[in-house]
Protein backbone atom coordinates (compact mmCIF):
# COMPACT_ATOMS: atom_id res chain seq x y z
CA UNK A 1 0.00 0.00 0.00
CA UNK A 2 1.42 3.38 -0.87
CA UNK A 3 1.45 6.21 0.93
CA UNK A 4 -1.72 7.80 -0.36
CA UNK A 5 -3.66 5.03 -0.42
CA UNK A 6 -2.92 4.67 3.21
CA UNK A 7 -3.99 8.15 3.98
CA UNK A 8 -6.94 7.59 1.25
CA UNK A 9 -8.18 5.07 3.99
CA UNK A 10 -6.33 6.63 7.28
CA UNK A 11 -8.35 10.19 7.00
CA UNK A 12 -11.84 11.48 6.58
CA UNK A 13 -12.35 13.79 3.66
CA UNK A 14 -8.92 12.80 1.99
CA UNK A 15 -8.99 11.71 -1.97
CA UNK A 16 -9.13 8.09 -2.57
CA UNK A 17 -7.29 6.16 -4.70
CA UNK A 18 -9.91 3.43 -5.32
CA UNK A 19 -13.03 5.50 -5.87
CA UNK A 20 -10.58 7.97 -8.61
CA UNK A 21 -9.11 4.69 -10.26
CA UNK A 22 -13.05 3.12 -10.50
CA UNK A 23 -13.88 6.38 -12.16
CA UNK A 24 -11.25 6.77 -14.63
CA UNK A 25 -11.54 3.21 -15.90
CA UNK A 26 -15.61 3.96 -15.98
CA UNK A 27 -14.59 7.09 -18.20
CA UNK A 28 -12.20 5.38 -20.40
CA UNK A 29 -14.53 2.33 -20.80
CA UNK A 30 -17.11 4.83 -21.98
CA UNK A 31 -15.28 6.79 -24.55
CA UNK A 32 -12.93 4.38 -25.82
CA UNK A 33 -14.47 1.00 -25.35
CA UNK A 34 -13.20 -1.56 -27.64
CA UNK A 35 -12.70 0.99 -30.45
CA UNK A 36 -9.47 0.62 -32.05
CA UNK A 37 -7.45 3.30 -32.84
CA UNK A 38 -8.24 6.04 -34.96
CA UNK A 39 -6.15 9.36 -35.00
CA UNK A 40 -9.06 11.13 -36.24
CA UNK A 41 -10.88 10.27 -32.99
CA UNK A 42 -8.01 10.88 -30.50
CA UNK A 43 -8.82 14.40 -29.23
CA UNK A 44 -12.65 13.45 -29.29
CA UNK A 45 -11.69 10.13 -26.83
CA UNK A 46 -9.28 12.24 -24.65
CA UNK A 47 -11.43 15.46 -23.84
CA UNK A 48 -14.58 12.88 -22.89
CA UNK A 49 -12.52 10.94 -20.88
CA UNK A 50 -11.00 14.17 -19.10
CA UNK A 51 -14.63 16.23 -19.25
CA UNK A 52 -16.16 12.95 -17.65
CA UNK A 53 -13.48 12.12 -15.06
CA UNK A 54 -14.02 15.60 -14.06
CA UNK A 55 -17.36 15.65 -13.53
CA UNK A 56 -17.21 12.09 -11.73
CA UNK A 57 -14.89 13.60 -9.47
CA UNK A 58 -16.65 16.42 -8.90
CA UNK A 59 -19.69 14.74 -7.79
CA UNK A 60 -18.17 13.15 -5.01
CA UNK A 61 -18.75 16.64 -3.41
CA UNK A 62 -15.04 16.67 -2.02
CA UNK A 63 -13.44 19.99 -1.05
CA UNK A 64 -10.50 19.44 -3.77
CA UNK A 65 -9.05 21.30 -6.86
CA UNK A 66 -8.62 18.53 -9.67
CA UNK A 67 -6.58 18.32 -12.00
CA UNK A 68 -6.45 15.28 -14.91
CA UNK A 69 -4.45 14.26 -18.02
CA UNK A 70 -4.70 11.89 -20.84
CA UNK A 71 -2.85 10.46 -23.20
CA UNK A 72 -3.77 8.18 -25.97
CA UNK A 73 -1.62 6.52 -28.40
CA UNK A 74 -1.27 3.72 -30.74
CA UNK A 75 0.59 0.45 -30.08
CA UNK A 76 3.43 0.69 -32.21
CA UNK A 77 6.30 -0.84 -30.13
CA UNK A 78 8.03 2.21 -29.50
CA UNK A 79 8.48 3.35 -25.53
CA UNK A 80 6.23 6.25 -23.98
CA UNK A 81 7.92 7.01 -20.53
CA UNK A 82 5.82 9.47 -18.29
CA UNK A 83 6.72 10.77 -14.82
CA UNK A 84 5.02 12.88 -12.14
CA UNK A 85 6.18 14.74 -8.98
CA UNK A 86 4.65 16.67 -6.35
CA UNK A 87 4.98 18.75 -3.57
CA UNK A 88 1.90 19.04 -1.09
CA UNK A 89 0.81 17.84 1.77
CA UNK A 90 0.42 14.45 1.93
CA UNK A 91 -2.27 13.57 5.07
CA UNK A 92 -4.93 15.33 2.43
CA UNK A 93 -3.42 15.59 -1.31
CA UNK A 94 -2.90 12.66 -3.73
CA UNK A 95 -2.98 11.12 -6.83
CA UNK A 96 -3.49 8.43 -9.12
CA UNK A 97 -2.22 7.14 -12.42
CA UNK A 98 -4.44 4.57 -14.39
CA UNK A 99 -2.95 2.66 -17.57
CA UNK A 100 -5.59 0.83 -19.82
CA UNK A 101 -4.97 -0.67 -23.51
CA UNK A 102 -6.45 -2.57 -25.93
CA UNK A 103 -4.72 -4.53 -28.71
CA UNK A 104 -4.32 -1.53 -30.83
CA UNK A 105 -3.49 1.77 -28.22
CA UNK A 106 -2.80 2.86 -24.58
CA UNK A 107 -4.56 5.44 -22.78
CA UNK A 108 -2.87 6.28 -19.54
CA UNK A 109 -4.85 9.20 -17.40
CA UNK A 110 -3.15 10.94 -14.08
CA UNK A 111 -5.55 12.90 -11.66
CA UNK A 112 -4.09 14.91 -9.00
CA UNK A 113 -6.27 16.46 -6.09
CA UNK A 114 -5.03 19.00 -4.02
CA UNK A 115 -7.35 19.97 -0.89
CA UNK A 116 -9.31 23.21 -0.32
CA UNK A 117 -9.22 22.59 3.51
Amino acid sequence: MTGTEENATSFEGSFSVKDAESLVKESIDAAIGGEDYNKELVNKWTAAILERCLADLCKLGKTYKYIVTCAVTQKTGAGLHAANSCFWDTTLDGSCTVKWENRTMYCIVSVFALSMA
